[in-house]
């Protein structure tokens, strides 16, 4: 079974026919045409020797019709009351040829009787007059006629068809590059578009059209394939969380089954250290829930109440909390510039600070000097605490802000009462992408390291630089 033909053989296929009609209708009616008016010729030649024959009968002398001249296709004859010829007349074309029998009852009108055209005029006192032409000549000159016509229009048609062919083809090759796209779409290239054209054509306002629509398929195709990864890498994270939760709220749980079971074997043994023990690991257990729920009200931005916060404020009073922490160490704070007004949360602002500074001291040895650096850069506020400690990898960089990630044990400690959870810099990163801020640290092996936290100024606030 064959298929149903494309377009482009079908318009082709239609613009024949019709030219083909055309020609036919218009070939027809040249014929007729032509044919009507040599006929019309001939008759009127008939009638016109007719008349002609008549004046000569009517003579004193009428049977000198016989020296009358015929033209070359003409016979004349004169015929009696019972038809038998009298006076014969013929031309030289047509001498010896002679009339086919008449259908009787003819009139005086010029008639067509078998290839030619006789008119038969009757006579006073009987008889008749019968003037005819032999049609040969008509048919050759209608035959050639047709014959020009059939050619001329079959050439006219083949070059008609040539050139409906190239523009059809011209006209349909947008069309081709459509489906050529929507192959390419179709085989996972969402980023094709069809070729513009003239937007004034049907075919060019169908292809912008069609480019509007992929546009917004391949958008929405991005955005489900984004969604898609943002889920399953939200899914990964939040496996990797519960599993990171479920280990460090099991330590300290752990330890206190540890002292529960220890007391009641040995119920003689002084409960005080014990119970400081328990005390511990549960208020070490409530900061580590409290730091989880931190993050998940920060991971369902929620709005915060933003009003303008002093940062040099927030950043004395950390250095202050620092000193007295860690008398031992040299902690300075430096300021280039006045007036470092940014618009957040005050308590989540102090909390990224003082989580900075907490960092600095826990992650150095005893004795390392931590120093807190603000500065304005163009319309941000910067933030940099640096210390001169060990310094980090590159890969300890890159994971630093992860959850539950520590520099010296990804999952246990060797000390239990010492390190942090390994969430106090996750939190950092959270609070600063809060407040549209940025977050990054600088470190080598052996070069110490710098947090770097950048927050836009409150809007409205002038900053006068001090000097470098």
């Amino acid at each position: 079974m064959f298929g149903r033909p494309p377009l482009r053989v079908k318009l082709i296929l239609v613009v024949l026919l019709l030219l083909a009609v055309a020609l036919t209708l218009i070939g027809i009616g040249s014929v007729s045409i032509m044919r009507g008016y040599l006929i019309d010729r001939v008759d009127n030649q008939i009638d016109i020797t007719t008349e002609n024959l008549l004046r000569r009968l009517n003579r004193p002398a009428p049977f000198d019709l016989a020296n009358k001249i015929m033209p070359p296709d003409m016979r004349a004859e004169l015929r009696g009351p019972q038809g038998r010829v009298i006076v014969p007349l013929s031309g030289v074309d047509v001498e010896g040829k002679p009339l086919p029998p008449l259908p009787p009852g003819m009139g005086t009108e010029p008639v067509e009787v078998r290839g030619w055209r006789v008119r038969v005029q009757p006579l006073e006192g009987g008889g008749s007059l019968v003037v005819a032409v032999d049609m040969a000549e008509v048919r050759q000159i209608v035959g050639q006629l047709a014959l020009v016509v059939v050619l001329g229009g079959g050439g006219l048609m083949l070059v008609l068809a040539a050139v409906g062919v190239a523009v059809i083809r011209r006209s349909l090759r947008p069309l081709e590059e459509i489906e050529r796209t929507a192959e390419a779409i179709a085989a996972g290239d969402l980023s094709r578009r069809v070729p513009d054209t003239d937007p004034t054509t049907e075919v060019g306002r169908l292809g912008r059209s069609l480019n509007g629509m992929l546009a917004q398929i391949e958008t929405a195709f991005r955005a489900r394939s984004e969604s898609e990864r943002a889920a399953r890498g939200s899914e990964e994270r939040m496996r990797r969380f519960v599993a990171d939760a479920s280990h460090e709220l099991r330590t300290p749980l752990t330890s206190i089954r540890g002292f529960a079971e220890f007391y009641r074997q040995a119920p003689g043994t002084d409960p005080g250290p014990l119970m400081a023990r328990v005390e511990s690991e549960a208020v070490r257990m409530g900061t580590l829930v409290d730091d989880l729920l931190m993050l998940a009200r920060l991971d369902q931005q929620r709005p915060m109440a933003m009003r303008p916060v002093d940062l040099l404020a927030i950043a004395a009073d950390a250095v202050h909390d620092a000193r007295i922490l860690a008398p031992d160490r040299g902690i300075t704070l430096s300021v280039d510039g006045a007036a470092l007004i940014v618009s957040g949360d005050e308590v989540r602002l102090r909390q990224v600070v003082g989580n900075l500074m907490t960092n600095a001291l826990t992650h150095t040895p005893e004795g390392t000097p931590v120093r807190m650096v603000l500065r304005a850069r163009g319309e941000t506020a910067v933030v940099e605490v640096a210390d001169e400690g060990p310094g980090l990898t590159a890969e300890q960089r890159e994971r630093v802000f992860e959850r539950f990630y520590r520099v010296d044990s990804a999952r246990g400690r060797r000390d239990p009462g010492g390190g942090g959870s390994g969430l106090g810099l996750a939190i950092v990163a959270a609070m600063v992408e809060a407040h549209g801020g940025t977050v990054g640290v600088e470190s080598a092996p052996g070069g110490g390291a710098v947090f770097r936290v950048a927050l836009p100024l409150a809007p409205d606030v002038d900053f006068a630089p001090g000097p470098d």
